[in-house]
């Protein structure tokens, strides 16, 4: 039985909505033994699939829309450790008021993809691999907003932490 309820403390899920609006636009599943955070995003073409593996010290990102992967090394100075997305989104889904995510914008070059292999996933770890296994991946670099976010892709967390991935325009 306690093992039971540690179990449940290790393993928490958010539903998340957007603000003023019924519809559920994702689940986000906090893994506090395996240090992961991960994010389901259903939205039709602007669904994405994203972890945040912290004892591997990256995030990865699929994207529907251009079935690939996108890898961000984590920073500390913009994205928050994973207690506090935990405390953050206990406090959204109580207070049910209209909050905005922080943004983080980041930016891959087309063209530079590579297909994982033994050592990028030795790497990312085997939670990144399953989900990124088979698809392009590219590597994100954080970057100013773009003067047009127009292109730019939508992931992360809804009302938490969104990643704002935009191509880099040479």
């Amino acid at each position: 039985e306690r093992n039971h309820l540690f179990r449940l403390h290790l393993l928490k899920t958010f539903v998340l909505q957007e603000p003023g609006n019924d519809y559920v636009t994702g689940t986000m599943t906090i893994n506090n033994e395996n240090n992961i955070v991960e994010v389901n995003v259903r939205s039709g073409l602007y669904s994405s699939n994203t972890i945040f593996d912290y004892s591997r010290g990256y995030i990865a990102t699929r994207l529907l829309s251009r079935s690939a992967c996108f890898i961000l090394k984590i920073n500390k100075e913009y994205i928050p450790e994973l207690e506090e997305i935990g405390r953050l989104a206990f406090e959204r889904q109580t207070m049910k008021k209209i909050y905005s995510p922080n943004n983080v914008w980041v930016q891959f070059q087309s063209g530079h993809s590579v297909f994982g292999n033994i050592k990028d996933w030795l790497l990312y770890g085997k939670h990144i691999e399953q989900l990124c296994s088979g698809l392009p991946l590219y590597k994100l670099v954080k970057t100013q907003p773009p003067l047009s976010a127009h292109g730019c892709a939508n992931a992360g967390i809804p009302t938490i932490l969104g990643i704002k991935i935009c191509e880099k325009i040479n």
